[in-house]
């Protein structure tokens, strides 16, 4: 495949110099071909800002000033993206081996898909793999606010076109201090499907000190229950009516007696716990192909 599609990756960053060449050199070290890397810096004061200028040349455009926060940086850097794929990175999070590769190739090949999210994982601060689980990615999962067990749509391993981006508006909001990127999901949710792969695409990073998505964790799930109860409203009335099934049918099931535990499983329940589309990796083929 030699008609590589641009991808514009942004990273916003405050003072994130632990972490930051990290980050950068899991953009650039992939060597893609059609990149825009965008860093946005809040006006850091830790040594990031003469890190990002060693690295200026593989750097479509940076700045360092101050923000208004996260939303409003990532805000910032997508206005000056052109990309016809896009996704952000933060400054203490990485891309794996590979993956915009693998991102140009699932969305080239399959062009009906506008949004993607790769298998999550988790690295430590020695960049080891600790952790990693299936996506989750029907949105019924979320409006069920199933999400209050911790398992959230990838941020580091997810993408999607332009052509989405401008559909929902063409913009991440800025309402909400910590849950921008779950707003930004529900708001896509509402025109296409997401798809997931099995190909590990991106990493968050588990830090023992200082993470703001530990510190800040229980604001985040207020606001994320903030997004879910404003957009149920605007759901298709069958949509609604779905909802309304399991949540009755959950009741019913919370009432029996555990030796009627296989009574619980519902086929309904398959369509949250374990959604499709999904672009798998075909060993004959050599290439991502959709399974059903």
């Amino acid at each position: 495949m030699n008609d590589y599609p641009k991808i514009s990756i942004i990273t916003p960053n405050f003072n994130g110099i632990r972490h930051l060449e990290n980050t950068i050199l899991s953009v650039l070290d992939q060597n893609y071909p059609n990149l825009e890397y965008i860093i946005i810096d809040g006006g850091s004061t830790d040594g990031s800002v003469e890190l990002i200028e060693k690295y200026s040349n593989s750097i479509a455009y940076w700045e360092s000033k101050p923000d208004n926060g996260l939303y409003h940086a990532i805000q910032k850097g997508f206005r000056k993206s052109t990309g016809e794929i896009m996704g952000w990175i933060n400054s203490d999070d990485r891309f794996l081996s590979g993956s915009l590769f693998t991102i140009s190739e699932l969305f080239t090949l399959n062009k009906d898909v506008h949004w993607i999210q790769g298998y999550p994982v988790v690295i430590d601060d020695e960049n080891r793999i600790v952790f990693h689980r299936p996506a989750v990615g029907s949105k019924f999962f979320f409006y069920l606010k199933d999400f209050m067990n911790g398992s959230f749509i990838q941020q580091e391993s997810t993408f999607w076109t332009r052509h989405l981006w401008e559909k929902a508006g063409g913009y991440i909001s800025t309402e909400y201090k910590f849950a921008g990127d779950f707003e930004l999901w529900i708001r896509f949710y509402h025109h296409e499907t997401l798809y997931l792969t099995d190909a590990m695409l991106g990493a968050f990073r588990t830090r023992q000190d200082g993470q703001m998505s530990k510190i800040n964790y229980n604001d985040y799930l207020k606001e994320c229950n903030q997004i879910i109860d404003f957009n149920y409203t605007l759901l298709s009335e069958n949509d609604r009516m779905f909802l309304n099934k399991v949540i009755r049918n959950r009741k019913f099931n919370a009432k029996l007696p555990r030796s009627c535990a296989f009574l619980r499983r519902e086929n309904l329940e398959k369509k949250i716990s374990y959604p499709l589309p999904v672009l798998k990796f075909d060993f004959e083929k050599y290439t991502f192909t959709l399974k059903p």
